[in-house]
Order: structure tokens, then C-alpha cells, then sequence
């Protein structure tokens, strides 16, 4: 398991965007097993190539065991639904820093697989709010600039369960 060290705010790689990967190399097949390794031992659902250091677009998000694995080299957003919802997010670059956002309820991806191969991926629900949040963060924007509602990390269960969360 390589775990690596998760870049927090502030840090001027978080907010530059981040260039388009032009090979796939076997440094860039280590870094997405990193990224992975790194986004399960910190219990999260995402994680962006720069938040470990590396400005590549590169992103790997595992909501659960139904979705699976995506692990995305050059992603991008090529629709969206004009509904929108508002959920609570987290980020591992913002420790202890909730907030409720806004999002497209939908988005349609596009990107590189680790082997190469063009794949798209309908989302929707907080699997497209996983994909808009780390896409986000390869163009350098961050979800605390979204931020409708902050909710206080010792406030984070009572609010979870008063908005039918499990």
C-alpha cells in the first residue's frame, strides 16, 4: 500500500489548474494505485492527482461496491442536467471543514482509463456530485467557494440524520 501525503488548503497547487496528461506511463499507473490506496485509508469517496502533489488531470472516485472503481485520466464534463441539488460535501484538502453545495443532479463524463481506452459514464445523485467536486479540483476551484451552509464537524451527525442520511 504506497500512502501518500494529502495536500491541504492553503496551497497554490489546489488552486492551478492542472495540465492534461499526454502518455500513459507506468509513473502515471503507480500514481492512480497511490491515489487509491491513499483515498481508502482516509476513508474518502474521491480524490484529484493535485491533491497530492502531482498537477495532472488525474482523478480516482469509489462511491461504493455497486459503482465501482473509476479511475480517470483527462476527465470532463460533457453534459449536465439543469436540475440541480444541494447536498453536504467534505474534502480531505479542508479537514473538518462540511458545507451543504449545490450541483447538476446529472452529468455525462468523459475520460482516459488506465489502459487507455475512451470511456463515458452517466452519473447521477452523489456519484455526479463526487465527479463535479474532483473534476473541479484539476481546474483549481474549491468547494468551499460553493459553501451555501457551513455545518460544524461536531454538527455533522445530528445534521446527517435530521436530512434522512444513514
Amino acid at each position: 500500500m504506497q500512502l501518500k501525503k494529502v495536500i491541504t488548503y492553503p496551497n497554490d497547487v489546489l488552486i492551478t489548474p492542472c495540465r492534461t496528461v499526454k502518455k500513459i506511463t507506468p509513473k502515471l499507473l503507480r500514481l492512480l494505485d497511490e491515489m487509491y490506496d491513499t483515498m481508502v485509508a482516509r476513508d474518502a469517496i474521491g480524490l484529484a492527482a493535485n491533491q497530492l502533489g502531482v498537477s495532472e488531470r488525474v482523478v480516482v472516485i469509489e462511491l461504493d461496491d455497486e459503482t465501482g472503481l473509476f479511475e480517470m485520466i483527462n476527465p470532463e464534463i460533457i453534459a449536465k442536467s439543469k436540475e440541480m441539488s444541494v447536498d453536504v460535501e467534505g474534502c480531505l484538502s479542508f479537514p473538518g471543514t462540511f458545507g451543504t453545495v449545490e450541483r447538476h443532479e446529472e452529468v455525462t463524463i468523459r475520460y482516459i482509463d488506465r489502459e487507455g481506452y475512451e470511456m463515458e459514464v452517466d452519473a447521477t445523485g452523489y456519484l455526479a456530485r463526487a465527479f463535479q467536486h474532483e473534476l473541479e479540483h484539476l481546474d483549481g476551484q474549491l468547494f468551499t467557494d460553493k459553501i451555501i451552509e457551513i455545518i460544524a464537524p461536531d454538527e455533522l451527525d445530528d445534521y446527517m440524520e435530521a436530512h434522512g442520511y444513514d
